[in-house]
């Protein structure tokens, strides 16, 4: 059929083919338009793996996918993935089954750590160690928590802290500080326990330390005479110590001495009769010891000792002779040869001992000189102590000695025989408790028989200890107790039973600020006499430690002798201010 019909449906054929070609054409010429107003230059889209990802969204990044999730704040940026937010070990939640819940706040949940709660329930209290610092109540909301505590190289409490740990400080090198990437960890240095303490010198295997302190003071009474004579005074005192650093055997040299000179001398006369003091009281000291070990295995080992020790008669002893010029001076030289040997925990040591005592003759005031002969004597003696451990902190002991004294002269200047045969037998323990409590502490018993038939045999109680208690950081006390039979030239007296006690406390107030309190108590038996002495002295130090090599020290003594003989007692003050000098 041929007509309009088919020009129609010519024209309508054309229209169906044109339009898609006209939308293009308008799309392209838009884009062209935008292209165009745009400024940003166009870039070519790369190739990327995640343009075949069989995802939705597969050919865009997906930190720039639509319909990406977000974080809680808003930020599209904040990686929100499961595998982050799961916990990396991978525990399940604790399970809430048969848990009663719980609203709000708990009760007294917000109330101090002292005092009482809303609940009206007293709360504990913090405990403190002894000289540890009380925490300070906080001020008020806000304040930030306190710091951790400083805990020392064996990562225990610090109960004191310096006060230039807390000031500022200069900043240290990263390797210095040990805070560059991949350095080794640096060890910490070891606390110094003793900051002010002498550091000493090596020479060879030895280390080797020294001291001399000089002093002057004013002493009330040097001759511990009835009425006191006071007198100004001046003390030199050295000392040196060397020790051994080997690995095997061991050899300690300790010297120490000092000699005490007075400004004046005392009166030859008092009271119109001769003084029983010599009127220069001047007089030294030493005592010094040379202690070796040569060990022959593990278990055995060779002990030695060599000891000197230089003085006079105490200010004060009836054995002092009237009309003196001068102390006369005594040494005693002697030396311990011994065996020590470990039978597992059983320790047993015996050892010989041989001692001189030699004194010098006296100078009277009138330039005469008399002999003290009599008095010199030779000792030998053996000694023997078993111990056993029962733990590494107790350590139970047995001891026994024996001496025999033989006198250069076979009687003394009264006609007696001083020859005697003595000795002594104690028991005790030594015992280390958190090294709070160290020391040792023994009792016995101890007599001397005499080849004189006049003279009785001096006996007795034999205590010794040598205790040290750390009661705080701060703070240390220390107890000496000690026994010992003297000789003596009283006429029809054995000897003289001499028990010394000693008490004596140090506080740091400062490392560099100590102070020292020590009280004596002593008593002088002189058996077959009866005269009974007894001694107190009270005293007290104060130490400035001004650097390692230089201190600076105060003291003060009061010194008493109550004697129930008539005229023998006496008291004197001693004050003291002296320059310490250590390396």
């Amino acid at each position: 059929m041929s007509g309009p019909a088919t020009g129609r449906r010519k024209r309508a054929s054309s229209l169906r083919a044109s339009l898609p070609c006209l939308t293009l054409t308008r799309l392209t010429l838009s884009c062209l338009a935008l292209i165009a107003f745009d400024q940003t230059l166009a870039q070519a889209q790369s190739i990327t793996p995640d343009l075949f990802r069989p995802v939705q969204g597969g050919f865009v990044s997906p930190q720039d996918l639509p319909l990406r999730k977000t974080a809680a704040g808003g930020d599209p940026n904040a990686n929100t993935d499961d595998d982050q937010l799961r916990d990396p070990d991978n525990k399940p939640a604790p399970s809430r089954i048969g848990q009663i819940p719980q609203y709000g706040l708990p009760p007294a949940s917000g109330a101090s750590a002292s005092g009482f709660d809303s609940l009206n329930r007293t709360l504990k209290k913090p405990k403190l160690y002894p000289g540890q610092a009380k925490t300070k109540p906080s001020p008020g909301p806000g304040t930030p928590p306190p710091s951790p505590p400083k805990l020392n190289a064996a990562g225990q409490l610090r109960l004191s802290i310096a006060p230039s740990e807390s000031a500022n400080k200069t900043p240290l090198p990263p390797a210095m500080a040990g805070t560059v990437d991949g350095q080794p960890s640096r060890r910490r240095l070891k606390v110094d326990d003793d900051p002010f303490g002498p550091v000493g010198d090596y020479a060879g295997g030895f280390l080797i330390k020294s001291a001399v302190e000089v002093s002057g003071g004013y002493e009330t009474n040097p001759g511990r005479l009835p009425e006191p004579k006071g007198a100004p005074f001046w003390v030199v005192a050295p000392e040196f110590l060397a020790q051994s650093d080997w690995e095997r055997h061991a050899l300690v040299a300790d010297l120490r001495g000092s000699f005490t000179g007075y400004g004046n001398s005392l009166p030859p006369i008092v009271d119109g009769a001769i003084s029983p003091s010599p009127t220069d009281v001047s007089r030294p000291s030493f005592t010094g010891h040379v202690d070796g070990r040569l060990d022959v295995t593990q278990d055995t080992h060779i002990l030695s000792e060599v000891r000197l020790l230089l003085s006079t008669d105490n200010p004060g002893s009836p054995n002092i002779q009237t009309g003196l010029a001068r102390y006369p001076i005594y040494t005693t030289l002697g030396g311990t040869f011994g065996v020590d040997q470990n039978f597992n925990r059983l320790n047993i040591y015996a050892g010989g001992t041989v001692d001189r005592t030699v004194y010098q003759n006296s100078t009277l005031t009138d330039g005469t000189t008399a002999t003290n002969d009599d008095r010199n004597f030779n000792q030998y003696g053996g000694i023997t102590r078993a111990s056993y451990e029962l733990t590494p902190a107790v350590k139970p002991f047995v001891e026994v000695e024996g001496d025999s004294r033989v006198h250069d002269l076979a009687l003394d200047r009264n006609g007696f025989a001083r020859d005697s045969t003595g000795g002594y037998a104690k028991g005790g323990t030594s015992f280390e408790f958190s090294r709070l409590l160290t020391g040792e502490i023994a009792v016995g018993y101890e007599a001397r028989d005499y080849a004189d038939s006049r003279l009785g045999r001096l006996e007795g109680l034999l205590t010794t200890a040598s205790l040290t208690w750390t009661a705080t950081p701060l703070t240390t006390a220390k107890f000496y107790s000690d026994t010992q039979i003297g000789e003596t030239t009283l006429p029809g007296t054995s000897g003289v039973l001499v028990h010394t006690y000693t008490v004596e406390a140090d506080h740091d107030f400062r490392r560099w600020l100590t102070a020292i309190g020590k009280f004596t108590f002593g008593t002088y038996d002189y058996q077959g006499d009866g005269r009974s002495d007894k001694t107190y002295s009270v005293e007290g130090d104060l130490i400035y430690k001004m650097t390692r090599n230089l201190w600076i020290k105060g003291s003060v003594r009061r010194d008493i002798l109550n004697s129930n003989i008539a005229g023998a007692s006496s008291a004197s003050t001693i004050m003291m201010l002296g320059v310490r000098v250590q390396n």
